[in-house]
């Protein structure tokens, strides 16, 4: 089931997330932000383990916000495995 997180600083004012009981990205979804970029990274990640997302994602910047849809969804992936 997909679970719904909250954003800050960034375009999407949320991001959706299903994980698989394996930890394998079943589905994200960008509630706003650049439609192409973020269809990009979800066809990307598709299938793939969270936790090497994660790794590949944290700390990229979006014009020296400090964050960006990347990086956020990183944060995203790392509490979801945390419980």
């Amino acid at each position: 089931m997909k679970e719904y997180f909250k954003t800050s600083g960034i375009c999407p004012k949320e991001i959706g997330v299903d994980l698989d009981e394996n930890g394998v990205i079943n589905e994200v979804e960008f509630v706003g932000g650049c439609e192409g970029n973020t269809h990009g990274i979800q066809n990307l990640i598709k299938g793939e383990k969270a936790e090497t997302i994660s790794k590949k994602l944290k700390g990229i910047d979006c014009r020296g916000k400090g964050t960006s849809c990347p990086d956020q969804l990183s944060q995203i992936l790392d509490k979801i495995l945390e419980r």
